[in-house]
């Protein structure tokens, strides 16, 4: 598989990249500041960059070109402003969906939030999931083969493989975020489906096959 993840210096995207890159993928690593480039290298990644922000759609297009599937796992992060999480938090997903259509890229990941709410009012964590919000709903209407993931509270203990998808109560280890990733892109039965995220007792693939069937 040909993937292309942006975010992929992030904490979700450089796992997932690694995971993708040992099992024999191809994985470009969309980043917008190129002294992260070795990092990717070291994990098997190639580094592409480019600033879903700043950079012009035909840039963003071609740092995709040829992929059988993109991720969206990129992020403003803590401590941005609630203009920085329109600009990346959404609309970096929306340039992501134009990219993919203009190379005729169908299959599209996007690493959302619990909670995620194009309606929520307010700044701070409203106007994160209002911009999680809003870009899901893009993603929705976009006609590509789309699946959003809504993890819970990320954290960096070491992952189980074993997941809960019928709540965002609680919390998931970034290692199985990633692992639920590349499982989800071996499961093109998935496309179409929402669906929430946090550690449990359910192996991996066992609930990817219940969101494939659901």
């Amino acid at each position: 598989m040909d993937v292309a993840i942006a975010g992929g210096h992030g904490q979700i995207g450089l796992r997932l990249g690694k995971l993708l890159a040992a099992r024999g993928d191809r994985v470009r690593g969309l980043i917008r500041n190129p002294d992260q480039a070795d990092d990717l290298r070291a994990v098997g990644v190639e580094p592409v960059v480019v600033d879903l922000e700043k950079s012009d759609p035909q840039a963003i297009a071609a740092a995709v070109a040829t992929a059988d599937a993109v991720v969206f796992a990129a992020g403003a992060g803590p401590g941005s402003g609630e203009a920085r999480k329109a600009t990346m938090d959404r609309d970096g997903a929306i340039k992501l969906i134009d990219a993919a259509k203009a190379n005729g890229i169908e299959r599209y990941l996007i690493v959302s939030s619990r909670g995620a709410d194009a309606t929520a009012h307010g700044d701070g964590f409203s106007a994160y999931v209002r911009a999680k919000g809003e870009a899901d709903e893009a993603v929705r209407a976009s006609g590509l083969q789309w699946t959003i993931v809504r993890p819970g509270a990320l954290v960096d203990t070491v992952g189980t493989g074993r997941v809960d998808t019928s709540t965002g109560d609680g919390e998931i280890p970034r290692d199985d975020v990633a692992a639920m990733l590349v499982a989800l892109l071996d499961a093109p039965a998935t496309a179409g489906r929402t669906f929430l995220l946090v550690g449990g007792e359910t192996p991996i693939d066992q609930a990817v096959a219940g969101i494939a069937a659901s």
